[in-house]
């Protein structure tokens, strides 16, 4: 409707120019017309291609909305739609990204509930057989006892497995708000003895600390001691009957480090670099855990950026490593 007011507007001027012309020269006239005419085409085909640009930037759009991802927007850099065509390039940027971070928490939680069945299969295996045998009326009362016991190991380690599983799950989404605090080792070691001391007690492992001065960093304490607990829980579970596992705490100006010793086998050399990696349970180091406390600990220490290594140490026994820095490195 505005194109044709506009064309009636020029026709409007076309003719009063030609009028006014007419009375002094025809020629004069008539070339007014033909300027008229050809400014009139000219425009005309400005507006074509003008309405060209605006569909084809309207079909960008709905093919952008069925999820088209290939789509450029460079043809659209001079001219008047230069400016809309950025702003819906910035837009469609976004969009792209939400959908991105979209997928991969989506792709977090499927591989969060895979392998929670997957580990879980198992013991709640296990734990049917031992309820059909507690029903079994041959049973002593000690053997009812022991394998209500043994029931009961098998629930806290599948309840232990699903908090830690949706944890990991929650740290890899980026769904975990790290606190940063002046966390104080001996207090936060003390804390983290605390969740491993009965295991301990019970399996003739003694916990020993040997804390220089009195280090500190910043971090979140509450994180952190679960994956303290986690590394201690590990190595609790592979050093035998009679020996130790030993806690040292140490600040330089640099960084403060915790490294958790113990007295066992230690890890085989070609699976250092694979402790950490989630569910990796290819030795006889690991086949009793699930291979996932590790790399929790890990994920908890690096997502407040401190570094977490395995090593072994002479005579034998394995030493996890935790270093945080004072100053971004």
């Amino acid at each position: 409707m505005r194109d044709k007011k506009r064309r009636l507007i020029h026709i409007l001027i076309t003719a009063s120019a030609a009028s006014v012309c007419a009375f002094f020269s025809i020629p004069c006239a008539v070339t007014a017309v033909i300027q008229s005419a050809l400014f009139l085409i000219l425009y005309e085909l400005i507006l074509a291609q003008r309405r060209d640009k605006a569909m084809k930037l309207c079909d960008d759009i709905d093919r952008i909305l069925r999820s088209d991802d290939i789509i450029s927007f460079d043809e659209y850099s001079e001219g008047e739609l230069s400016v809309l065509s950025a702003e819906i390039h910035k837009m469609t940027t976004r969009l792209r990204e939400q959908n991105a971070e979209l997928k991969k928490e989506k792709k977090f939680a499927k591989e969060a509930l895979e392998d929670i069945s997957h580990q879980l299969r198992t013991p709640l295996t296990s734990v049917m057989m031992i309820l059909g045998l507690i029903n079994s009326p041959e049973l002593t009362e000690n053997e009812r006892t022991e394998y209500i016991r043994d029931l009961y190991k098998l629930l806290a380690r599948m309840k232990w497995l699903i908090e830690t599983m949706l944890s990991l799950s929650r740290i890899e989404a980026d769904a975990v708000k790290f606190t940063k605090e002046r966390v104080n080792c001996r207090r936060l070691i003390g804390q983290s003895i605390d969740t491993v001391s009965v295991t301990a007690e019970l399996k003739g492992v003694d916990i020993r600390t040997e804390i220089t001065g009195d280090p500190e960093f910043v971090g979140d304490p509450h994180y952190t001691s679960e994956a303290i607990g986690n590394l201690l829980k590990n190595a609790v579970e592979h050093t035998a009957q009679g020996g130790t596992v030993t806690i040292t705490s140490v600040s330089s100006n640099i960084s403060t480090e915790i490294i958790i010793s113990d007295t066992g086998e230690g890890i085989p050399e070609s699976e250092l670099l694979h402790i950490f990696e989630r569910f990796f349970r290819s030795s006889e180091y690991n086949k009793n855990g699930f291979g996932i406390g590790l790399a929790f600990a890990r994920k908890i220490i690096t997502a407040q950026g401190g570094k977490l290594k395995a090593s072994n140490i002479k005579p034998h026994g394995a030493a996890f490593t935790i270093r945080f820095y004072h100053t971004t490195i």
